[in-house]
């Protein structure tokens, strides 16, 4: 058995694991539920904290590889926890599970909204929301970082990676892409090469 093989059994070993496809697909459904206007915050608490199906630092590493994919995140790291698991029939389980009843959900409130997009109250409550979606992203961010603890380049070397990739998009207004692949790399084989020593 390879070496990667024997980490995957013993990783599934610590932590529980979905039953079948049929709750893979419910769990997902479940969390694209919550999800409205943004799902980041309730996956890290439902795989992670809740279900026990990752531990942070595989959610934190999934996540990253999910982010720098094409195509919505939460979608990617969909298809990742299924295939995970179940292979091509858990990520197709868990696609579906993101996308078939919120899809349903989401075209009716579009005809709802549109009805009633110019309402005082909607306009406030859309207002209102914005402030709700950053704060649940900075907690999420916030929760990431303990992910960070026992990594192999060292608790103030990824400060200083966070920190300036904070810098580098939110002040400097940097393309994310650009952040991605001029950073990415680098601390990738940095990340490599202190795992091999």
């Amino acid at each position: 058995m390879s070496p990667v093989s024997q980490d995957h059994q013993d990783s599934q070993e610590t932590h529980p694991v979905p039953a079948s496809l049929w709750d893979l697909y419910c769990s997902f459904t479940w969390l694209a539920l919550q999800g409205f206007g943004g799902v980041l915050a309730i996956v890290q608490r439902e795989l992670v904290e809740k279900k026990r199906w990752l531990t942070n630092e595989e959610f934190a590493g999934e996540w990253a590889v999910a982010q720098i994919m094409p195509g919505p995140n939460v979608m990617n790291l969909s298809v990742m926890v299924g295939a995970r698991y179940f292979g091509l029939r858990g990520a197709l389980a868990a696609l579906a599970g993101m996308l078939s009843i919120p899809l349903v959900l989401v075209l009716l409130l579009a005809v709802m909204y549109s009805h009633f997009s110019q309402h005082p109250g909607v306009v406030g409550a859309t207002r209102g929301m914005s402030a709700v979606a950053a704060g649940l992203i900075i907690a999420t961010g916030l929760k990431l970082v303990s992910g960070l603890i026992h990594h192999p380049l060292g608790r103030l070397f990824c400060g200083a990676i966070v920190l300036s990739c904070f810098v580098i998009v939110a002040l400097l207004h940097w393309h994310l892409g650009i952040v991605l692949l001029g950073i990415g790399p680098v601390i990738g084989m940095l990340t490599y090469r202190a795992m091999k020593l």
